[in-house]
C-alpha cells in the first residue's frame, strides 16, 4: 500500500506565479467555472495544489487544438 501524497494549499501569489495571470483575470476565471474554486481558510483563501496543477495541464492539452483552429 501506498502512501497518497500530503495536499498542499497555495495562497494566491503562489497561484499566480504558476498560472501566469493577473489577479483579476484570474478570479474572474474563478468566478466563471473556468479555474478551480479556492478552499476559505478564515479570512484567507488557499487553492489545492493539486487542482492548480492539473488545471494548468488541461490548458497544455488544450493548446495544439486551438492551434489548429487559427
Amino acid at each position: 500500500m501506498t502512501a497518497a501524497a500530503p495536499l498542499r494549499l497555495l495562497r494566491l501569489p503562489d497561484v499566480l506565479g504558476r498560472v501566469a495571470i493577473k489577479r483579476s483575470a484570474w478570479y474572474a476565471m474563478v468566478a466563471a467555472g473556468q479555474a478551480p474554486q479556492p478552499v476559505h481558510c478564515g479570512r484567507c483563501a488557499a487553492w489545492l495544489e493539486n487542482e492548480i496543477n492539473a488545471w494548468v495541464v488541461a490548458r497544455v492539452s488544450e493548446r495544439p487544438a486551438r492551434e489548429a483552429r487559427s
